[in-house]
């Protein structure tokens, strides 16, 4: 057992002892009553608000104001203003900005504020089609129209407008999820620059979403709802989330620990659930595609009788064969939510996700022998199993149950609560290949797990909004608690028949199964951290700090070749950021911020500390740390955003087993430095494109011993491309004979990358093309029929999409052809 410096057990006794003392604050009627509601302070904020669309202008003020805005687009269609500089409180702000453009703003019982036109010479107030656009002027966290964002929460936990984060953000929308026809949150981010999201192939059995060149940990940068979606990646218990049950995802590239503790330094993917809506709407969904894919799916949502509380219900079937053949893929998935408005200033959200799959797809790869290249003049085929069908098993059952509490004590003062508990258990079993036992024959081996995973996670958050002298600050704080256990059993197996991917002949083998070894893994993770968002003229800084409390710890019995062994570390670790922008007045913001992050090892390593003799111990935590710069234009006016970021970022303490010795150290190093380039615009309104481009530069920058003790220091990693580059536009007909029509295509290019760590072998280049067709069926009388075609890898392009080892490579994703049917009622 080792330790890090004394841990402060009282402190942290204490601070956990608070975690559950926040909503008292947000509940307790005698608290409640002696903070006047909001309406009636009408504090005054400082705003500083450049001239342009009113539209724009608006967005922004509700956003530095923190309130919520309902608008019909089409009343401030041609509308400009003047912008908003010195001292408002939020009516006064609202009737500033307003003023000669026949509009008001109304604060319903909500607390949301909707424009509505000023009374006519009658005295009648004529109430306008309104469409919320999202949470704190949102389109933050909420529902949004279009491919094209302006604010997001993700990098500092409030609502912040996209062209004045310091730090780059992609948005991947509702509707862009559909158009393209993803089928999971890997496939809905790939036209994202610096990701890659499919280090596994055509694998859809877990998301994985490599970013920035960090691609160890793939699968463990995914976030629910502001929280770690708290699988363990070490185990097979990572979860899903069905695609269909997300309004959107946010991708925040770089580390990221000062607001989410531990995490990747690449960066993460942050999906917002579908949230009830005080708008009565249903949707039916029908699909049927390649493979025999089915898949039915609902969305209702609406008030209850009490206007108050509002509800949705969620869910997805899907049956489906797969390219490989006799593979299967199965979900029975059902996501409830409530949402409560106590009082104008307090609102409850309770959801929860029940998910079942009884199949869930193939998860083998083969050696590049075979796929990269041609084994004795042949090929093995896409749709070839390696394993055993008698043998191949993944169930997985994961539910999740939580809730977000929030409460506005005045103009100056908030709180959320956000809790989710998880709960997975997975068997699985497979039969895999590891390379050639003769010339034409593939050795194979079992492996069998049976899992079970229990989480939780509390985020607790107080915003302040105050000015001292000329600054505007946005001051977030909050106290943040995670724990994690998984067990698992393992099971093994060897002697099986070999197998011949050429012909399918099956050879004879004498299999041995056995249980490997039994093992307990633990994680808890205190968080305490504050950030200041500061304004100051047309100047933004961003400045937080973060100390954490970490426990990891393991138990590994009943293992016939190392023993029982356990180990645990305790360490306390501390991360920054910093970051700076000038928003020019014509849109354009240049921007620099430098950012730290950190990650546990919850994996053992097997060290030998004499000729047979083992001892197990946790290695050191992964650090990260990255310098941006970078330039973000957001025309006037428009929706549109053009970012482009160099960035310069390095992951340290990765394990490393030197060729002199036989046991690990936490000494590897990575360095990633490249270019991000991404364009969202509507250059009309019938078109919706999106371009991007990234090169990155990779190598390990440290000693990194490989395969046969090979040194790789000066390598590129696996599975990471110098150059990648995506190309999306669509079009919707409005008029004439074709109204209603809707066409769109796209193309994926991924460069060359190399098969291994000693970088003996490179995978060749390939690009792919998507396309989409689509009709809205209420032109011709069937009112809120839609009916859609997309067509993924179109010229049906064979290619392995990554490897990871000689032994390991997978093949892409072969031509899909799914067309869906949709009805909303």
């Amino acid at each position: 057992m080792r330790s890090a410096p004394h841990r402060p057990r009282v402190l942290a006794r204490a601070i956990r002892a608070t975690l559950f003392c926040l909503p008292l604050t947000a509940t307790l009627p005698g608290l409640a009553s002696a903070t006047e509601p909001a309406s009636s302070q009408q504090a005054q904020s400082r705003y500083d608000i450049p001239a342009g669309a009113l539209s724009s202008v608006l967005s922004r003020f509700a956003g530095e104001a923190g309130v919520l805005l309902s608008v019909d687009g089409s009343l401030l269609q041609g509308l400009q203003s003047d912008g908003l500089r010195g001292q408002y409180g939020v009516d006064d702000g609202f009737a500033a900005l307003l003023a000669g453009s026949g509009l008001q703003a109304v604060r319903d019982s909500q607390g949301t504020y909707s424009l509505v036109r000023r009374a006519s010479e009658t005295g009648a107030v004529e109430l306008q089609p309104m469409t919320v656009q999202g949470f704190a002027l949102g389109n933050a966290l909420g529902e949004m129209d279009g491919y094209s964002a302006t604010h997001s929460s993700v990098a500092t936990k409030t609502s912040m407008p996209l062209v004045e984060t310091s730090q780059t953000v992609s948005v991947v929308t509702r509707q862009q999820i559909e158009d393209q026809g993803s089928r999971s949150i890997a496939q809905a981010v790939r036209y994202t620059p610096g990701l890659m999201s499919t280090p596994y192939g055509a694998t859809t059995r877990y998301d994985y979403v490599a970013m920035r060149g960090i691609t160890d940990g793939s699968v463990d940068n995914l976030y629910l709802d502001g929280q770690k979606l708290l699988g363990d990646s070490g185990t097979y218990s990572s979860l899903q989330v069905d695609p269909y049950f997300i309004e959107r995802i946010d991708i925040l590239k770089g580390p990221s620990s000062v607001l989410y503790g531990r995490s990747l330094p690449g960066g993460l993917v942050a999906m917002t659930t579908k949230k009830p809506q005080h708008e009565t709407r249903r949707q039916l969904q029908f699909s049927y595609g390649s493979h025999d894919y089915k898949q039915t799916a609902f969305d209702f949502t609406g008030p209850l009788e009490d206007e108050r509380i509002a509800y949705r219900l969620a869910g997805v079937v899907k049956d489906a064969d797969n390219q490989v053949d006799g593979i299967e893929e199965q979900r029975y998935a059902v996501m409830p939510s409530v949402s409560i408005d106590f009082t104008d200033d307090t609102r409850l959200t309770l959801l929860a996700m029940l998910q079942k799959d009884p199949e869930s797809g193939y998860h083998g790869g083969l050696p590049a022998d075979g796929t990269m290249t041609s084994h004795n003049g042949k090929r093995i085929a896409r749709s070839f199993f390696e394993g055993d069908e008698d043998y191949e098993q993944f169930e997985r059952d994961q539910q999740m149950i939580g809730y977000q509490l929030e409460h506005r004590f005045n103009d100056v003062v908030s709180a959320r609560q956000n809790f989710q508990y998880l709960d997975s258990t997975v068997e699985s079993g497979q039969v895999y290949q590891y390379g050639y036992a003769t010339a034409d024959e593939l050795v194979r081996y079992y492996t069998g797990a049976d899992e079970a995973l229990h989480a939780w996670t509390i985020d607790n958050q107080l915003q302040f909004l105050f000015d001292t002298g000329a600054l505007s600050h946005t001051l977030v704080t909050g106290l943040d608690y995670q724990r994690r256990k998984a067990k698992v059993a393992y099971d093994a197996g060897y002697g099986l028949a070999p197998i011949n991917p050429y012909s399918g002949a099956v050879g004879v083998g004498s299999p041995v199964f056995y249980h490997q070894y039994d093992e307990t893994r633990e994680l808890e993770q205190t968080g305490l951290y504050v950030q200041d968002l500061i304004s100051l003229g047309n100047w933004r800084f961003s400045l937080g700090m973060r100390q954490d409390w970490v426990d990891v710890s393991f138990d590994h019995t009943e293992d016939a070749s190392y023993g029982d062994q356990a180990d645990n570390a305790k360490l306390e670790q501390f991360t920054g950021r910093v970051g700076v922008l000038y928003a020019f007045d014509n849109g354009l913001s240049p921007y620099a911020s430098y950012s730290e992050s950190f990650n546990p090892n919850a994996t053992a390593a097997y060290n030998e500390v004499a000729p047979g003799v083992y001892d197990i111990a946790l290695l050191d935590p992964t650090e990260g740390e990255q310098v941006e710069v970078g330039l973000k234009y957001q025309p006037l006016g428009t929706d549109d955003l053009y970012t482009i970021s160099w960035f310069d970022l390095k992951q340290s303490n990765l394990a490393n087993k030197d060729s002199n010795e036989n046991f690990y150290r936490a000494v590897g190093e990575l360095t990633s430095t490249g270019v991000e380039v991404e364009a969202r615009l509507k250059p009309v309104e019938q078109v919706n494109l999106i371009a991007s481009y990234t090169y990155m530069d990779v190598e390990y920058s440290k000693d990194f011993t490989g395969a046969a003790g090979v040194n790789n220091r000066g390598n590129r990693p696996n599975a990471v491309a110098r150059n990648m580059a995506s190309l999306w536009a669509d079009y919707t007909f409005d008029q004439g004979p074709l109204a209603g029509l809707q066409i769109g295509g796209g193309a994926r290019y991924f460069g060359k990358s190399w098969a291994d760590a000693e970088n003996t072998l490179h995978i060749p280049s390939y690009t792919l093309y998507d396309a989409m067709l689509g009709y809205d069926l209420s032109r011709v009388g069937l009112q809120g029929v839609g009916v859609r075609l997309n067509l993924n890898n179109l010229t049906d392009e064979k290619y392995v999409a990554a490897c990871n080892s000689l032994s390991q490579c997978y093949y892409g994703e072969a031509r899909n052809v799914m067309a869906t049917v949709t009805y909303d009622f």
